[in-house]
């Protein structure tokens, strides 16, 4: 029942990375999405050693993307290093936003394309992919200027399937009315799949508004149907950004993760 079952490792802030790969080991979960500064903390070849050797999958590294920083393809470039190093072959991509003092939204569309042109060839070299990540568009000035799976799509079929994927999160794209289509769409670009749950009212500062599967408004189990209707087999992480839930012992979400995973997901 847990077998595709990944944890984000955002979902247990909490944890250093010893404790969230014991806690994956302790819950039976095989699949664990790192993010860069904890992994960075700890050391990126002292991570990846400690997760090879619980007998841990590295499903994905968030994150590459934020476009609009000067200093953005040189540190993407470590990014792929990164995932390389860590054995995940999926870099998540947050476009980022708006450069400061602009609203050129078209134009900070184009230098997403522009430099996922330039680092993916950089990214196969690694045998990594890169997967743009599209985020609601609340999102949009600051942080991700990809808001739809069409717009992500629309980015990724620029380049070979090998190099550019998107990545399907639940939380993003519920609300979208062409979803279905753009997921069936997507077909073999999916690269990974995101769940968590739409809680409201959202709590102020709205990026920690994820909810644990089943607490929320989002047909979970419609959409992760949806994304095996394409012939995708691969990890569906659970990422959740919710205070509450970082402010509880580590051991109790992921045992509710599992949990409602199994009840609202499968």
């Amino acid at each position: 029942m847990t077998a595709r079952l990944s944890l984000n490792q955002a979902t247990t802030t909490q944890w250093t990375v010893p404790e969230v790969v014991s806690g994956c080991v302790q819950a039976g979960i095989s699949g664990i999405g790192l993010w860069r500064d904890p992994v960075a903390a700890h050391g990126v070849e002292e991570t990846a050693k400690l997760v090879r050797d619980a007998g841990l999958t590295v499903t994905s590294l968030c994150r590459g993307g934020f476009f609009q920083s000067p200093n953005a393809i040189e540190d993407n470039r470590r990014a792929i290093e990164e995932a390389a190093a860590l054995g995940t072959g999926i870099l998540i991509l947050v476009s980022g936003g708006l450069a400061e003092g602009s609203r050129d939204v078209d134009g900070a569309r184009q230098n997403v394309i522009d430099s996922i042109a330039e680092l993916a060839p950089y990214a196969a070299d690694h045998g990594v992919q890169l997967s743009i990540e599209p985020l609601h568009p609340m999102f949009c000035s600051d942080r991700c200027v990809v808001s739809t799976l069409d717009q992500a799509l629309d980015m990724a079929l620029q380049f070979p399937a090998e190099q550019v994927g998107v990545c399907v999160d639940t939380y993003h794209i519920w609300w979208d009315p062409n979803v279905y289509k753009a997921i069936e769409r997507a077909g073999d670009r999916i690269s990974i799949f995101q769940v968590c749950d739409w809680i409201t009212p959202l709590p102020e500062g709205v990026l920690l508004g994820r909810g644990m599967m089943g607490d929320g408004s989002i047909e979970l189990r419609r959409l992760r149907e949806a994304v095996d209707a394409t012939g995708y087999t691969g990890p569906i992480e659970v990422e959740i950004f919710n205070q509450q839930i970082w402010d509880q012992p580590g051991t109790d979400v992921v045992n509710r993760v599992v949990e409602t995973y199994q009840t609202h997901v499968l």
